[in-house]
């Protein structure tokens, strides 16, 4: 990536794409729910490690930028 510009339009889509994530992650069915998610509750101790979840959005991404750099 040699121009700036288009460096700029390309964080600027992966920010506004993470915002929607945000927004929306509450009433996608599948995130925080996927198997090797991890939830431990105890009495006045709760851990969560959404493993499934992150393993999910990396291959995700991973997709996403190898489809542009062809």
């Amino acid at each position: 990536m040699n121009n700036p510009g288009k460096l700029l339009i390309l964080v600027g889509l992966i920010l506004a794409l993470a915002g929607l994530l945000l927004t929306f992650a509450g009433k996608i069915p599948l995130i925080g729910k996927l198997p090797g998610d991890l939830r431990i509750e105890r009495e006045g101790f709760s851990f969560y490690l959404p493993l499934g979840t992150c393993l999910l959005l990396s291959l995700l991404l991973s997709l996403l930028f190898w489809l542009f750099r062809r």
